[in-house]
């Protein structure tokens, strides 16, 4: 573990998001000590921080780890890499730009992985200019589809589903989206969309 490279890390981005030494401290619930230590490359943060530190600065677990920021993990923000946490207890869905720790129930979540979409995949129309989404699926208790949207660069728009509901919802275009969707047993899955169809110009 270099201590140099991470504490530069730290500063680098602790000042582009335009954060004190003391603000960034009591984010953390530390001393503003403690950060110019971290800084100076004299300490580092101890593991148990390392989640906190990684949300706080809006960056990868690992790159902070290491101290080195490649290309990747300086495009974090993109929604493109949102991560995806559901409760297996209660169904709750939560997100981040980057990994962090979550906690439902009583239970440490760790991210979804999408998985392509390839023997079963949703029925997708272009309807009224917007798409309308279906699927045969078993929306029993125990084995439904928990909700349906559509992610780009930069908006999430997600319908959340439920037991003994069919399966039909609408969503308005996104720009560059591809159709997202959770299955309750076999996890979470995407899908390229159809490109819309152009409606006749009246004449």
């Amino acid at each position: 573990m270099n201590y140099e490279r991470i504490g530069q890390l730290i500063r680098q981005l602790r000042t582009e998001k335009g954060l004190t030494q003391e603000a960034l401290a009591e984010m953390l619930h530390v001393s503003n000590k403690t950060v110019s230590k971290w800084e100076c490359g004299n300490g580092c943060p101890e593991i148990s921080l390392f989640p906190a530190l990684s949300a706080a600065l809006e960056v990868d677990f690992s790159a902070l780890f290491t101290g080195n920021l490649d290309e990747k993990q300086k495009n974090s923000g993109n929604f493109r890499h949102l991560k995806f946490y559901i409760c297996p207890n209660c169904g709750n869905i939560i997100t981040a730009v980057v990994p962090t720790g979550v906690t439902c129930c009583g239970k440490m979540l760790q991210p979804l992985i999408a998985q392509k979409a390839e023997g079963e995949t949703l029925q997708v129309e272009w309807i009224d200019n917007e798409y309308y989404i279906s699927s045969q699926h078993e929306m029993s208790r125990d084995h439904y589809i928990t909700c349906v949207g559509l992610l780009s660069s930069d908006q999430l728009l997600l319908r959340k589903l439920y037991p003994e509901w069919d399966v039909q919802v609408r969503l308005p275009r996104a720009i560059g989206a591809q159709l997202i969707w959770h299955c309750s047993q076999h996890g979470l899955f995407y899908q390229p969309l159809p490109k819309p169809i152009r409606q006749p110009r009246n004449r």
